[in-house]
């Protein structure tokens, strides 16, 4: 079971990275999350690892944080809730908002994160949400009320232009699509949902 990993960044992506360690060529899948603290290829890295097995299939998946990888175990605990999933749900919001709407059960919250519905949102709302109290107290998030305000949910325009800054387009010419793509989404869009918008209107 490999639980870090220490090595040179071959190569990323938004959902993947390759690392090199020690001649051999480690594959990460990794959330959005993770992916915007990497640095230049070249440069060593250091990940937590989740190791997923399967009969078909042994699968990594990397993060940044321990709060990165505690959300992802605790979202494998909810019903119907795999670890493609729960790297899809990491990506499609900020660790410490996701966090929030789990402690709180906030089942329309949770709806907008990618490849989560009506009927699974409230499932792991009800499923998760003593053991999202416990890991937020033991944060330090004493109370609804206690949450320090460095964790404030991050506006939509921040994070679209982040997520397309990272995806490797120059920032002027993100920030002169987000403004379009936010005005064409619906309301509560989801995170993946803008980006998917914003990358139709960046195509040649």
């Amino acid at each position: 079971m490999i639980a870090w990993l220490e090595g040179n960044l071959r190569e990323k992506a938004p959902t993947r990275i390759v690392l090199d360690v020690r001649g051999v060529g480690y594959e990460l899948l990794v959330p959005l999350s993770t992916f915007e603290t990497l640095p230049d290829l070249g440069k060593t890295v250091s990940l937590l690892v989740h190791t997923a097995v399967r009969e078909d299939a042994i699968t990594l998946y990397g993060f940044s944080s321990s709060l990165e990888k505690e959300l992802f175990h605790l979202l494998l605990k909810a019903n119907r809730v795999g670890p493609k999933l729960a790297q899809s749900i990491l990506s499609g919001m900020e660790p410490h908002r996701l966090l929030r709407l789990l402690r709180d059960a906030d089942a329309k919250g949770l709806k907008k994160a990618p490849g989560v519905g009506p009927k699974l949102a409230e499932r792991i709302a009800v499923e998760l949400r003593d053991e999202a109290e416990k890991l937020a107290g033991r944060l330090g998030w004493d109370s609804p009320t206690g949450q320090p305000t460095v964790f404030d949910e991050v506006a939509p325009d921040e994070e679209l232009l982040s997520a397309l800054v990272n995806l490797g387009y120059p920032r002027n010419q993100a920030e002169r699509v987000v403004e379009s793509a936010l005005a064409e989404a619906e309301p509560g869009a989801s995170l993946e949902e803008l980006i998917r918008i914003a990358l139709r209107r960046l195509a040649p």
